[in-house]
């Protein structure tokens, strides 16, 4: 199985199916931040015909602009998407999206250009291999990730829609509850504007911290890949159900009121948009 396909089958664990559907977003004609789709594949295509429909304006980039299947992809996506080559899509863009398999990542993410104070959202698949008991293994020490920001140092990346179906960024509905998209970043600004995207398109932002967590979500996609390794007949959404519990019984944990133990962030977190009902208030 090509990677592509791998990317597009990899989700996430622990799916729990709340009674509440998917939030639905809105179509919206209201003009938003130009997005560089990078790469016309199975979740290219799906990402950029949503995201020129809530009203972002979507720029592909390919290898090959002119050929008929982009000529095709501009047609269905409408909203007056255009496609040039990858660099210059990047060029125009204040968010970019690779949705490029590796290795071919390798080469596209360090020959964008200069991508200085650009959001760069990276929701691709790490280098792998099969290790000996037949189950995948990621065979880099870091993060697919961290390595797109080792090569755009100025960059503020991001990895998110790693843990999401294609077929769920089409439709959210078809998970039958809520899906969760962790986002991962050094930057809060880069992680609210990928929030908010993640809203938009109908699915659950929560923001799991700075971007060397990126290697925790390449993980989950790990487990993932299990049941298909396996030949099982069914597949994983990853869900965060909202808890106040602790909060609501005095649990600290352990160093709580070890001010050093504070996480740096701690008083500068990202707004993500609320998508699930709110929770109840503590009793008294």
């Amino acid at each position: 199985m090509g990677i592509l396909m791998i990317r597009t089958l990899v989700s996430a664990v622990f799916f729990i199916c709340l009674t509440t559907d998917c939030s639905q977003a809105a179509d919206s004609t209201e003009s938003k931040e130009t997005v560089a789709v990078i790469g016309t594949g199975d979740m290219g295509d799906s990402f950029g015909h949503r995201l020129a429909a809530l009203g972002y304006q979507v720029v592909y980039g390919s290898r090959n602009p002119e050929s008929d299947k982009v000529k095709k992809l501009l047609e269905i996506t409408g909203h007056g998407a255009t496609a040039t080559t990858q660099e210059a899509a990047a060029q125009q863009a204040e968010i970019i999206l690779l949705a490029i398999p590796w290795p071919a990542m390798e080469t596209v993410a360090q020959n964008l250009g200069d991508l200085s104070g650009k959001v760069v959202i990276d929701m691709s698949w790490p280098p792998d291999e099969i290790d000996e008991d037949g189950y995948y293994r990621v065979a880099i020490e870091t993060s697919a990730a961290e390595l797109i920001q080792g090569w755009n140092p100025d960059a503020l990346v991001v990895k998110a829609f790693l843990t999401v179906w294609s077929h769920v960024i089409d439709d959210p509905s078809t998970a039958g509850g809520p899906v969760s998209i962790p986002i991962a970043s050094d930057s809060r600004y880069a992680k609210e504007k990928t929030g908010q995207m993640v809203a938009d398109l109908g699915l659950d932002p929560v923001d799991v911290g700075p971007l060397r967590f990126a290697r925790n979500i390449e993980s989950l996609t790990e487990m993932a890949l299990v049941p298909y390794a396996q030949g099982r007949d069914e597949y994983w959404n990853l869900y965060f159900p909202r808890s106040n519990y602790a909060v609501c019984h005095g649990y600290e944990g352990d160093g709580a009121e070890d001010e050093e133990s504070q996480v740096v962030d701690a008083d500068d977190l990202a707004n993500m948009p609320e998508t699930q009902p709110p929770l109840e208030s503590c009793p008294q």
